[in-house]
């Protein structure tokens, strides 16, 4: 049996999106992009990656904020 996790589909949409010319894109088409990544996110949000990116991002950010000091 296939499964397919459901985040896999909007990741590719994003990237398929993100790879075209910055200068051709309307407001319209922006807005559409920035729904399906808060999308993602919200998928990826409760799985083991995305604990996993928000644990290194935080340290990212502890980080930069103990540099600043």
């Amino acid at each position: 049996m296939l499964t397919i996790n459901v985040a896999v589909l909007p990741a590719v949409v994003v990237v398929l999106r993100l790879r075209r010319r910055t200068e051709a894109r309307s407001r319209r088409d922006e807005k559409t992009t920035v729904v399906i990544v808060l999308a993602l996110g919200v998928l990826l949000a409760p799985t083991d990656l995305g604990r996993g990116i928000a644990d290194v991002l935080g340290r990212l950010v502890d980080g930069v904020s103990q540099a600043g000091q």
